[in-house]
Order: C-alpha cells, then structure tokens, then sequence
C-alpha cells in the first residue's frame, strides 16, 4: 500500500487562515504574562496575600474582557474593509472586465508564465464572474473572501484563553498558599508549557518554544518587581 502524497491529502496543511488559534495563543501568553508581572509587581511592593489575590482577579477579569472586545472588534474591522475592497473589485469588473482581465495575465506574466497562456486562462476566468471576483481578489488583496476569520470565534477564544493564563500564576494563593515566588515559578512553568505547546503548531523545538516565552516573562516580572519594590519602599508599603 503506497502512501498518498501530502497534495492530494485534504487539510494536510494546518490552519493559518487565523480562526481561533491566534487569539487563543495571544490571549494564553498576555493573560499569563500580565498577571505574573502585576503579581510580581505588588508583590514586589509588600501587599498582604490578600491584595496579591484581589489584584490577579481584578487583573483577569478587565484582561479577559478587554482582549475578547478588542479582538472582536479588530476581526470585525478587518472583515469589513474587506467587504469593502471586494465590492470595489466587483465594481471594477463589470466596468472594465477587459482590462480586468489583462492587469490578471499581466501578473501572472511577471511571475514566469508565458503571456499567451496567462491570457488565454485570464479570458477563461473572465467568462465565470463568481470564479473572476475571488481570483481577483486573492491575487490583488492577497485574501480570500470565502474565507474570513469570525470576529465571534477570536473574540470568545481569547476571552478564554486570557483567563486561563491568567489564573495560572493565582493557582498557589487560591489552593492556600502564600509565597510570592512559589506562585512566580507555578507563573514560569505555565509560560514554558504554553510556549512549548504553541512550538506544536510551528515545528519549533518544544524547549525552545517554552524557553522563549519564559524568558520574555521573567523579564516582565523582574522589571514589575522592581518598580514595586521601589515604589513600596518609597511610598512605605
């Protein structure tokens, strides 16, 4: 039995058209390295556990809402100027769908292909009007209009995903614990398993993926802990 080859497989290639796993794993890395770094930060500054907790829920909760509008509204946006430049190109082509159809073969001329097929397939596109306005606009906006992310699938993703990674650093205070650098490591260890599952989808080393996310972290705590403990000692926290 031979082995089918990756191009005549369906969805051999992952899922890069942005749907959900983009504000999922911006949403897991801000939530987590936000909350380590407000922990850190009043931390650092000497409030009681007490506080510590109450600033990592307050800290999740505006997170989690911000990032789920934000996303949504930048997705939102995003599909709307594209609805806008289709029906521009729309326009365009019932307009002047001649000369439509040369600026399509000229492209293709300037990437190798030889112009009398180049304009023999642009004409056969230009017969299909549908078939036209998708060709034309992948090739000119670079997107494909059939295929737009959802702005409700980015917003409720990183909603999620941002309270997950946020709530990682406040596990050890919740189950009753108090130390500040116990909840930092729980924090890192989060980091480094989120960093090294995004590796999954990138063909990325996993240590190397959870590395980079750790260090980028840690660096975002120690500066948050500083200011704290400036501002503490100062202002006599």
């Amino acid at each position: 039995m031979t082995d089918t080859p990756a191009a005549l497989r369906e969805n051999h290639h992952a899922d890069v058209t942005g749907g959900w796993l983009r504000p999922a794993v911006f949403g897991a890395m801000d939530g987590l390295v936000t909350n380590i770094a407000l922990i850190a930060g009043v931390g650092g500054g000497g409030v009681s556990p007490r506080s510590v907790v109450l600033t990592g829920v307050a800290g999740l909760v505006a997170g989690a809402i911000s990032m789920g509008l934000g996303e949504y509204t930048s997705v939102r946006s995003a599909n709307e100027q594209v609805a806008a430049e289709v029906a521009k190109e729309r326009r365009e082509l019932e307009r002047h769908p001649e000369a439509e159809a040369r600026e399509l073969a000229d492209a293709w001329v300037a990437r190798g292909l030889p112009r009398d097929l180049a304009t023999q397939v642009a004409d056969a596109v230009r017969r299909n009007p549908d078939e036209a306005l998708r060709v034309h606009v992948r090739e000119e906006l670079g997107v494909d209009p059939d295929d737009q992310p959802s702005p409700w699938t980015a917003a409720i993703s990183s909603f999620l995903f941002f309270s997950v990674g946020a709530l990682i650093p406040l596990l050890t205070y919740l189950f009753g614990a108090t130390s500040l650098w116990l909840a930092l490591a729980v924090g890192g260890l989060g980091l480094f398993a989120a960093g090294a599952i995004v590796a999954r989808f990138t063909q990325r080393p996993w240590w190397s993926g959870g590395l980079r996310q750790l260090v980028l972290g840690a660096a975002a705590a120690a500066a948050t802990y500083l200011i704290g403990a400036l501002v503490g000692v100062q202002g006599g926290l």
